[in-house]
């Protein structure tokens, strides 16, 4: 039925999103699913499973709201006022957000302090000036970190749980290997500056109760990239976000564009604390290039789910929470091995019961 649907779906890609998301809905979260106004808040894990103060499993149902790139505001402002996006969230039966943002926005108080108004301004987006003057007035001379905070505090009052991810450093389009945002040491990695970044963070949501979890870095990747300095970062990142904000679930992403957790196997990880632990990964059809159009889709299917359990899915049965935390595909329909590899990612998920996060909310950008 998706593949039917996706196939003839060629024009506005809101349309076919308002098709294709019960079915993911539907196929991924079971009929046990606790919602953030159901959930005893805050989560912890018990063994693989992300539970709630009362032991109940909370299956994250999440849909990715971007705020990482130039202007450093949560997309769709312009179109939309905060609180109708908000509630239509849980209508389509999302129950959390992760929600990007740049290291910057924490560590450059030039940055932070600059207004909504004036960092369109400065991108010469007067177009999106003025639809958020009509949209969402009461943010358009905020502070860009208070505009992010009210984001977040609309999502608690529509009882939606979020995921604070440090997509980037420099605001901008993530990713590639030579944008010197990959890897600890690159030109706007400074470790010391992220940690410094995590632990504000940390610190400003202290207390903010729907503020759930916090993913300490997307997709590490490029030249430098290396285990053991993996292995001394994290931990330390986890380290600091966890003595700033106990109460949040700590996020670890692996290597080469966040595929390869398979170093785990022999060395867990070594941390003070326990029961707030998380590994996510990200898969999309192009992962595999283009796989799925030119092989057999069965065949295919079993490769990659094979690998899929080497490099991240045996982390389920050592007993860690596996948050899919980007997952996606094109939805005009035309685009066959996105089209071959859904059926095949809703199918392992659904068997293995994943905690899961759709690539993306967003129907458009203020800048791309």
């Amino acid at each position: 039925m998706i593949m039917i649907f996706m196939r003839r779906c060629l024009g506005f890609s809101l349309l076919c999103f308002l098709f294709l998301y019960p079915i993911i809905i539907t196929i991924l979260t079971p009929q046990t699913k606790t919602h953030a106004a159901a959930a005893d808040l805050p989560l912890s894990t018990d063994s693989r499973w992300v539970v709630d103060q009362s032991g109940r499993r909370v299956k994250l149902a999440c849909v990715n709201w971007v705020s990482h790139l130039d202007a450093v505001v949560a997309e769709g402002l312009s179109k939309q006022p905060m609180d109708v996006i908000s509630k239509g969230i849980p209508s389509m039966g999302f129950n959390c957000v992760r929600f990007t943002w740049p290291l910057f926005l924490a560590t450059n108080d030039s940055l932070a302090s600059l207004t909504v108004r004036q960092s369109f301004q400065k991108l010469g987006l007067f177009e999106s000036i003025a639809g958020i003057q009509a949209n969402n007035p009461s943010i358009i001379d905020l502070p860009l970190i208070k505009a992010f905070q009210m984001v977040v505090g609309s999502l608690g009052d529509n009882n939606v749980m979020v995921i604070l991810d440090n997509h980037i450093s420099n605001p901008g389009w993530c990713c590639s290997n030579y944008d010197g945002n990959g890897f600890f040491g690159d030109k706007y990695f400074n470790p010391d500056v992220w940690i410094t970044g995590l632990t504000k963070m940390a610190t400003l949501f202290n207390g903010v109760s729907n503020v759930v979890g916090m993913s300490l870095r997307n997709e590490l990747r490029g030249s430098r990239q290396n285990v053991n300095d993996w292995y001394r970062y994290m931990q330390k990142g986890a380290e600091a976000v966890h003595s700033a904000n106990p109460n949040v679930l700590v996020i670890l992403s692996g290597l080469s564009y966040d595929k390869e957790l398979s170093f785990i196997h022999n060395q867990p990880v070594n941390l003070s604390f326990t029961g707030k632990l998380v590994f996510e990964v990200h898969w999309y059809g192009f992962t595999d290039g283009q796989a799925w159009a030119e092989g057999n889709p069965n065949q295919v299917c079993g490769n990659i789910v094979n690998n899929m359990m080497r490099t991240s899915g045996f982390l389920l049965d050592q007993g860690w929470p596996l948050f899919v935390s980007e997952f996606g595909v094109d939805l005009r329909g035309g685009n066959v091995n996105d089209n071959r590899y859904l059926n095949c990612f809703l199918g392992w998920a659904a068997e293995h019961d994943l905690d899961w996060a759709y690539w993306t909310i967003v129907g458009s950008y203020y800048l791309r």
